[in-house]
């Protein structure tokens, strides 16, 4: 049975969850939402996901929300990207939190209000306030990365998926990936892994596609 994932290009969110899946070997395929036209506030999209939002994974009976919960399933199914024991679950569990919280939460919000907003409505002080927050977690994790590939052990796991979530995004938002040699690194071990595919080759929707 083929896994359906709701999802649509721009979301950062959802590409966690089907960089998972792609990465994984499973058979998935993505299911545009249309976001941008409202798609997620309508009627028919809250009966599946009464939270408005992607990702949304579909297997069978199983209909999960939420990225991390997404990722965790996919271990089940798999054994891949949890860690190699008990210690380096937490540590991935620890990471996923803190990406969810102060790095993917922020830079998908600051991308929305520089990018997909008008401009003449987009808050320069939110704006602003939101890239120093940013500037907090990019140091955080390249100072983390440092000697490491990965940043949970010896392989890549939902931590490096999670946190990789926005920072492989063309539109401005703060993030310069030469400013941070090590996030640098680091996301070009990603996209060395097999299969690995940018947000916009993954899943359908693109901003090319409301232009």
């Amino acid at each position: 049975m083929t896994i359906k994932l709701h999802c649509f290009g721009e979301s950062g969110n959802a590409y966690k969850a089907a960089l998972a899946l792609e990465l994984s070997g499973l058979n998935w395929e993505p299911v545009f939402v249309n976001f941008f036209g409202g798609e997620t506030r309508g009627e028919d999209f809250r009966e599946i996901n009464v939270m408005g939002e992607v990702p949304v994974l579909v297997d069978g009976d199983t209909t999960l929300t939420q990225s991390g919960v997404i990722q965790m399933y996919i271990t089940e199914k798999t054994g891949k990207f949890g860690g190699a024991t008990p210690q380096e679950a937490r540590e991935v569990m620890r990471w996923m939190f803190w990406d969810n919280h102060k790095l993917s939460s922020q830079a998908g919000m600051t991308r929305f209000l520089m990018n997909f907003l008008p401009e003449e409505k987009r808050p320069q002080e939110v704006i602003g306030f939101m890239q120093g927050r940013l500037k907090a977690a990019y140091s955080a994790l390249d100072a983390h990365l440092s000697g490491r590939d990965w940043i949970v052990g010896a392989a890549p796991t939902n931590a490096d998926l999670s946190c990789c979530g926005y920072l492989f995004y063309p539109e401005p938002f703060g993030f310069v990936r030469e400013d941070w040699p090590e996030i640098d690194r680091w996301l070009s071990n990603i996209e060395g892994l097999p299969g690995w595919k940018h947000p916009y080759d993954l899943m359908p929707g693109s901003p090319a596609d409301r232009a």
